[in-house]
Order: structure tokens, then sequence, then C-alpha cells
């Protein structure tokens, strides 16, 4: 059906510590001056991207996943299993947990997967910090330490630059922080459980709902920082692979394209998300123009592919 990538019309959300910068780096036309978010390859309910291109043009990507598993190397399921992000942090993100897959199907009602995360860091102020993980010794304590606000006490800071990676297990106590442009791939979920808020308050003059009794049964106690697994594939005069990161839930991988370049990245499908410049995708029958911004699917329909020009790509697989 489709020998060429598959378009996706972004979904924006506006968030409490929304911004701009979706639409200063990346030309967005954003609701307003407090958008958080573009979901920019989803079929969750809560914010479905519609095709742009092709035979199936306007349609859903939980329709054309439910409809032509083709595409998809009939992979199993019934919800599409991944979701790519952009995040504008204006302000200090809410620290926050999620939970794992059977904890997503035990405490909520529609929730197919937990959420398992990862974030490349696009751009990020001086100073710019995570949290990520904390210091308490057991369940018990990060109870203890939450009930009793020890925030200083429970929270681990992470100083951040430009081009890192983070991998961010279901279960981690995390919050991205102000001056942080990242894109997030996790799992297709929209659970949050909020752990603390910094005591803010929305257009309403109320303080944001908490939810500490299920943070505190998901929280993965001691912490464990993950291994690192990231590794160049590729790295020549037309350009660079590097795997960021493969797990049980995705592999996502950094591409630096300076000429032309068969990333020879072996999957059924592949999620694709345009950090900087532009060039050409080439496929068996058809070649498509990729600019700054685009997000698009290479279904498993296209049997080879070579990348053309300058620019720098996050990709994302199901293994």
């Amino acid at each position: 059906m489709y020998k060429e990538p598959i378009f996706l019309e972004p979904v924006f959300k506006e968030r409490i510590w929304g911004g701009t910068v979706l639409e200063d780096e990346f030309g967005y036309d954003i609701p307003s001056e407090t958008t958080g978010e573009c979901w920019g390859i989803s079929a969750h309910s809560n914010g479905a991207g519609i095709v742009k291109n092709g035979p199936l043009q306007g349609q859903s990507l939980q329709a054309v996943w439910s409809n032509h598993k083709e595409l998809f190397g009939d992979e199993p399921g019934e919800e599409f299993p991944l979701l790519v992000k952009l995040l504008d942090a204006a302000a200090d993100l809410s620290v926050q947990v999620h939970p794992n897959d059977d904890q997503a199907q035990e405490l909520e009602d529609e929730e197919a997967y937990g959420k398992t995360e990862c974030w490349y860091v696009i751009r990020a102020d001086q100073g710019a910090k995570l949290i990520l993980g904390h210091n308490a010794v057991s369940q018990q304590d990060v109870e203890t330490k939450m009930n009793n606000g020890n925030w200083d006490e429970l929270l681990r800071e992470v100083p951040i630059q430009t081009g890192d990676f983070f991998y961010v297990p279901s279960g981690t106590i995390h919050a991205i922080g102000k001056g942080a442009l990242i894109l997030e791939t996790q799992q297709s979920s929209d659970t949050t459980y909020r752990v603390y808020d910094y005591d803010r308050k929305d257009e309403q003059g109320n303080k944001r709902e908490l939810h500490l009794d299920k943070s505190v049964q998901v929280t993965n106690a001691p912490h464990k920082d993950p291994e690192d697994l990231r590794k160049t594939l590729i790295d020549n005069d037309n350009g660079m692979v590097e795997q960021l990161v493969t797990s049980p839930f995705f592999s996502v991988y950094h591409i630096e394209v300076e000429g032309t370049l068969d990333p020879a990245i072996a999957a059924p499908y592949m999620l694709v998300s345009v950090l900087k410049g532009d060039g050409t995708i080439q496929t068996e029958t058809s070649k498509a123009t990729i600019i700054k911004g685009d997000h698009f699917i290479i279904p498993a329909s296209v049997r080879s592919y070579v990348i053309h020009g300058e620019v720098e790509l996050i990709t994302s697989t199901r293994e």
C-alpha cells in the first residue's frame, strides 16, 4: 500500500509549565504561549495523530494501526505501542512517576500500557537540570519522606546539557527542569502520578492534584541508575548512527546525515522525528522531502531507503 513514509499531523498540548519554544524552534502553529508538548507520533486516545499523505490520508494513526497491521509487520496488540513527544519546559515540570504495564492495568481503567520513557536533550539552557531518582532506601522511606515533604532529602538532581540521553524506566521518580527542550520516546500511556508540584496553582487558583498513594505503590526503591547502552553503529563521511538504548519496549537511535546514508537499522517499521536540517528520503519507488519538525513512520511495506541531505533525526523501533 505505502512505498513512502507515512507523515503525521502533530497534536499540541497546553501545560502550566509550557512556553513558545515549539513555535520558535520548529515553526509549529501552537495553540498558546503555554504549549508544553507536541505529540509528534501518537495513536493515544488523548491525542491521536492524523495521516497527512497517501491512500490513508485523513485517518488517525490508531485506525491505521487497527486496520492495516501489514504496515507494522503484523505486530500484535490492540493499541499502538509507542508515543513520541517534543517537550518545552519553560518552567519545571512536576515531580512524577509512572506505573509499569501490570500496575497500569491494575490501577487504571483505560490504559493498555505502563510508561517507560527516554529523553534526548535537544537543547538545554545553562544550569538546566533533571530530577532523576531518589535517595530513599525503601518504599517505606519513600512514603515517609513524601508525607513529611522532605523533598531536598528525597530527590536526586542531575545537571544536563545538549546531546545528553536518559533512559527512564517505569517506577523512576523524575522531572524535567526549566530550560530544557527534549524529545521523549515512551510507551503509549498518558498515566502520570504526580508526587510534588512546587505548590503551584493553575489559572483557577487551585493547586494541582497529587497522587501520593499510587506514587508510593509504583516507585522503585532503592533507585538504581540504568546501564548506559549508547554505542556508535556507523561513523563515516556520510554521517553517523548511534544506538541510544535498546530495551524490551523500544530501541532508540540518533542519526546525523551529511550526504547520503543508509542507516541500516533492521526493524519492521520505524518512527522518525527530524530535529534539524532538511533532506529527502528515497525508497524503492518514491522520494519525499523531510524538514525540521517533521514526524513520520517508515512502514514495513518500504523494503529499503536512503536519506540524502544534512539532517539530524531521532528514530525508534520495536525489536
